[in-house]
C-alpha cells in the first residue's frame, strides 16, 4: 500500500463521496445534464486558474530544483488541461470570454482557497496532499468510466472528458504525482500522518461539493 492509497483509506467515507459521487455516475452512464456538466466545466476552469497559482505556489515552497521542476511540468498540465475547458464550452457555445467573465462559485472559492491555505501555512507536502484528491483522484475517475472497448464511447456525450483523464497522458502525469507523493511522506511519524489523513479528507469533501455545485447549477438552469 503507497501513501495515497494509505490516505484513501484513513478518509474512505469522504473519498467515496467524492469518487462514487451522483454527478459521476452520471457522466459515466450519459445520464448527467447537459446543464450540469456546462455549469461544471465554467467553473472547473476558473478552478483550474487557481489550481495554477497553487503549483506557482509549489514552486516556491520547494528546496530542490527536482521539486522546482514538478511543480512548473505540473503547471504545464494544467495549463493544456484549460484548453480542453475552453474547446469543450465551444462546443455549446460559450467562448473563452464568457468562462472567465463568470463570477466563481461558493463551493469554488471554499475548495481552492483551502487548497492555498494549506500550502500558505503548510510546507510542501501539505500542499501536495490538499492537491492530491483532484490530481490522482481524476485519473482514477477517468479510469474507472472508461469502457474496456473505447468505441463504446463514440455517442457518449462526454467521450471527451472521460477519453481525456483515462488517457494515457494524464494517468503518467497521475502515476508520477502519485509517485512523488510517496516519496516525499517516507518516514513520516503516525502523529503526521493523522494531520495529512484530515487534509486529504477535508479535499476529498470539498471535491464532492465541487460535483454537487455542477449538479445544483444544472437543475436551476433547467
Amino acid at each position: 500500500m503507497d501513501f495515497f492509497d494509505r490516505l484513501k483509506l484513513a478518509a474512505h467515507d469522504e473519498w467515496q463521496s467524492y469518487v462514487d459521487h451522483e454527478f459521476v455516475r452520471g457522466m459515466g452512464d450519459g445520464t448527467l445534464s447537459i446543464e450540469a456538466f456546462k455549469a461544471y466545466l465554467v467553473q472547473d476552469y476558473l478552478f483550474l486558474i487557481q489550481f495554477s497559482r497553487a503549483y506557482a505556489l509549489a514552486a516556491y515552497k520547494s528546496r530542490t530544483l527536482a521539486e522546482i521542476t514538478s511543480a512548473q511540468e505540473s503547471m504545464a498540465a494544467i495549463l493544456n488541461e484549460m484548453q480542453l475547458h475552453l474547446r469543450l464550452c465551444e462546443r455549446w457555445g460559450l467562448s473563452a470570454a464568457d468562462v472567465e467573465a463568470t463570477e466563481e462559485h461558493v463551493s469554488n472559492v471554499a475548495y481552492t482557497r483551502y487548497v492555498m491555505d494549506c500550502g500558505l501555512q503548510g510546507d510542501l507536502l501539505d500542499l501536495k496532499v490538499a492537491l492530491a484528491p483532484c490530481v490522482i483522484g481524476y485519473a482514477e475517475i477517468g479510469k474507472a468510466l472508461a469502457p474496456a472497448d473505447p468505441s463504446a464511447l463514440d455517442n457518449h456525450p462526454y467521450k471527451d472528458w472521460i477519453g481525456e483523464y483515462s488517457g494515457q497522458g494524464y494517468q503518467d502525469f497521475a502515476v508520477s504525482a502519485r509517485a512523488e507523493l510517496d516519496r516525499m511522506a517516507k518516514g513520516v511519524t503516525q502523529e503526521r500522518f493523522d494531520e495529512l489523513a484530515r487534509i486529504f479528507g477535508m479535499a476529498s469533501k470539498l471535491e464532492a461539493n465541487f460535483w454537487q455545485m455542477g449538479l445544483d447549477l444544472g437543475r436551476a438552469a433547467q
